[in-house]
């Protein structure tokens, strides 16, 4: 009984120690910063263009958690944020929302992008131009290169964001993925980057990395049109000398536009004329 009582003293004396020490240890003023940093004009233009109006988030400051530490990435230079963003509203949310109507994007949507300055080079050689993950976030590379004034670049800039934004489109309502697989069932490999892509149209294909499966070969086919006019897309189906290839090329653009009507009720050829009239106004502006 005696021990318990010492015991006990001991262990009150202990507490009561201890708390004295981390009493004594506690900083007079908080280590945290809680202070909110002012906004640049930029962060404001961000905030009003993309988060105010369709809750996504640009990220452009480096944030090693939001990017692979394996690949030797960098942010984009200031000055380059507002230009591609500039391309991304203009020719893809402005097209969905005029053909998709106005709450097409607000209801999907990546809720954030972050832009990334430099290329992102696979090891076998190949370039990755953008990621979409879940769904929820597309990150964009190459935003240093971008030149608003050169057609050529603007539409692989495009193609990029359509191309991640069709696999979003696609994760919220799938496409008819028995249907696609039976038109081209032989011609998918890994070893896409290896073909030239007038072998890869020659084989029912619209590009080389459409052959990596069917959901890339939807992606890549909805976003090649979406970057073309008539005519450009025309002159492509025209390059095609094999005539079963060019056929199966038609019969998937024939499901896409399928897709698009079924599923969102969207004219996608108007969606096409749309983005490319878009095109021309940040080219010539």
């Amino acid at each position: 009984m005696k021990i318990a009582k010492i015991y006990k003293a001991a262990l009150i004396s202990g507490v009561l120690l201890l708390s004295s020490c981390a009493h004594e240890d506690q900083p007079k003023e908080s280590w945290l910063d809680f202070s909110v940093p002012n906004k640049t004009d930029l962060d404001k233009w961000l905030d009003s263009s993309f988060l105010d109006p369709y809750n996504i988030h640009v990220y452009y400051l480096w944030n090693q958690n939001l990017v692979d530490n394996n690949r030797y990435l960098y942010p984009p230079q200031g000055n380059k944020v507002q230009p591609a963003m500039e391309v991304v509203k203009k020719i893809w949310i402005d097209s969905y929302t005029t053909i998709g109507g106005a709450d097409f994007v607000k209801k999907i949507a990546p809720r954030e992008f972050v832009l990334v300055g430099g290329i992102n080079l696979n090891t076998n050689g190949t370039v990755t131009l953008g990621l979409a993950e879940a769904g929820q976030k597309i990150t964009l590379f190459q935003v240093d290169n971008l030149n608003k004034k050169n057609r050529a670049n603007v539409t692989q800039f495009i193609h990029t964001i359509q191309h991640e934004y069709v696999h979003i489109l696609n994760q919220t309502k799938p496409f008819d993925e028995q249907a696609w697989a039976k038109i081209t069932p032989s011609g998918y490999t890994t070893s896409w980057y290896t073909a030239a892509i007038a072998t890869s149209r020659n084989l029912g294909f619209i590009t080389s990395y459409a052959r990596l499966s069917i959901y890339e070969d939807f992606a890549e086919t909805a976003a090649t049109i979406l970057t073309s006019s008539k005519a450009e897309y025309d002159a492509i189906l025209a390059g095609v000398t094999d005539a079963t290839a060019k056929a199966n090329l038609k019969a998937k653009e024939a499901l896409v536009v399928k897709y698009y009507k079924d599923a969102y009720n969207i004219d996608f050829y108007a969606l096409r004329d749309e983005a490319q009239k878009n095109t021309d106004f940040v080219i010539n502006n």
